[in-house]
């Protein structure tokens, strides 16, 4: 009997999961403030960025205390909890697993003692050099005859961030972290405290997104500025690449740590980012409405209708009925809920496949020649099924249209793709992709086409899962990937 594998997905088709976003991260100083409750609805607006698991650690200015646990931030607080969330500083992290298995141990934020106190870490990206941090801290465990925790094991690289950050029993959280951040390699969006200070770090890369805002008392960090806006803060800047800031009762001072080389990440605009989200002074949304508008003037289609696959494809077919003169329609409606749960559908239920989540408009689609608009194809599957449905609803053409180039190549920076081998675009043609599917017609914006969108110079992107180019380089294939702390013997990193 099938049976439930605990996880929350959001996937039209459980077997052809896309592209899983990065983690969401979220810091608060606010005097006075009620900083969990602060940090709870941040991570609300962060939840599409990570919905395996979630937490919230504070300090009263004295010590931390973290909980966390599996599941949607509304499954793992309720107001009980926050209430006893008391404190003057918070972080909360919302996650998707990219390096170690999503497990409670594996949580974050992620919490270590120090000689003088404690640390508490979230981390939104993925490190390429986790093996190398590992063979560090084994070095300086031997030698100073220090043993590792016991008790469950930590397989995540911002584990071994954060047990790096308390090794040095000479030196405050401040002071370590200038000696760590220049030794991370990979993308790294971070919010850290300890009992007094919140601190926050972007990677030289400045691959995935982090923001500074100001409440009327107070600062907040965030990953998107969708999550300050529902916290009332104002917008100031994105913290720079390479950039360390500390926030505590004497103010907000920065440093850097490395010398900023930008490579932001081209699919936080195509998917990743809520549409709401600003990035480097482009509205995501925005964005990809001119995508969809490149989209028709690069591959026009005769059509009766334009409509997207919700909610993800929305914004570029509204572009692309804007350009194509098409009329823009709704003709799939989702439901938002069905795959947020435990319960694994019968049989039956599954030969239903992708109409678990999305169903069509027979009267809005029958007869009419559609142009239908997805951020991406990774498989495949789930293109298929919403052809071969739409077709069985009375579509009488259905053209294909994607606001991202093929995705031929793997992320190793914070977004969990299939596997290569796993990539319907790697190794065949757009028209063999377009007969797999059963589209009339199938095309993908170019990348060029998508750099342009975004007002960003093509050099400051991070483009890899397009073009292969990789911005940070990579260790051999024994030393990276999603289970390297688990596959390895390597060294316990304790969970409190």
């Amino acid at each position: 009997m099938p049976r439930g594998d605990g996880r929350l997905t959001h996937d039209l088709d459980p077997q052809d999961a896309g592209p899983q976003d990065a983690c969401g991260v979220f810091g608060v100083w606010p005097p006075g403030e009620e900083v969990a409750k602060l940090t709870y609805f941040g991570l609300y607006a962060l939840q599409h960025r990570g919905q395996e698991s979630a937490g919230i650690a504070v300090s009263n200015g004295r010590q931390i205390l973290v909980y966390k646990d599996m599941g949607l931030v509304s499954q793992v607080f309720d107001e009980a909890t926050l209430e006893s969330l008391k404190g003057e500083i918070a972080i909360g992290h919302a996650r998707y697993s990219t390096t170690g298995s999503s497990v409670w141990h594996n949580a974050q934020p992620t919490f270590r003692p120090t000689a003088s106190g404690s640390v508490a870490l979230g981390h939104n990206g993925n490190l390429t050099n986790t093996a190398e941090l590992v063979e560090l801290l084994r070095e300086r465990d031997l030698e100073s005859g220090a043993t590792s925790g016991k008790g469950e094991t930590a397989t995540s690289d911002t584990s071994v961030m954060a047990t790096l950050l308390a090794s040095y029993p000479d030196r405050s959280v401040e002071e370590a972290a200038l000696e760590v951040l220049p030794k991370l390699r990979g993308a790294f969006s971070l919010v850290f405290m300890d009992e007094t200070t919140l601190y926050a770090a972007r990677d030289a890369q400045g691959i995935r997104p982090l923001v500074l805002g100001r409440l009327e008392r107070g600062w907040v960090v965030a990953s998107e500025t969708a999550a300050l806006d529902i916290v009332g803060a104002s917008f100031i800047r994105e913290v720079q690449p390479g950039e360390f800031i500390a926030i505590d009762e004497d103010g907000l001072r920065t440093e850097r740590f490395a010398k900023a080389e930008p490579k932001g990440c081209i699919f936080e605009y195509v998917y990743l980012a809520r549409p709401d989200t600003t990035i480097s002074d482009q509205r995501v949304f925005s964005v990809r409405a001119e995508i969809g508008r490149r989209l028709a003037r690069e591959f026009p289609v005769d059509a009766d209708l334009v409509i997207p696959v919700p909610e993800s494809g929305t914004p570029a077919a509204i572009g692309y009925a804007e350009e194509s003169g098409i009329p823009f329609g709704h003709g799939l409606v989702k439901n938002s809920y069905v795959g947020r749960t435990f319960i694994q559908p019968s049989q039956t239920l599954r030969q239903l496949g992708i109409r678990l989540k999305l169903n069509p408009l027979r009267d809005v689609i029958a007869g009419k020649r559609l142009v239908v608009v997805d951020d991406s194809i990774v498989r495949g599957n789930t293109q298929r099924a919403l052809v071969r449905m739409l077709r069985e609803f009375g579509a009488a053409e259905v053209h294909v249209r994607i606001s991202s180039p093929p995705v031929k190549w793997p992320c190793f920076y914070g977004i969990d793709f299939a596997s290569p081998a796993e990539l319907i675009a790697n190794g065949i043609s757009v028209d063999e992709i377009r007969k797999s599917i059963g589209a009339d017609s199938l095309a993908y914006v170019t990348l060029d086409q998508l750099v342009e969108a975004t007002n960003v110079p093509k050099d400051d992107l991070c483009r890899a899962c397009f073009d292969g180019i990789y911005p940070v380089a990579l260790p051999e294939d024994d030393v990276i990937g999603k289970h390297l702390l688990e596959a390895q013997d390597t060294l316990p990193l304790e969970v409190i």
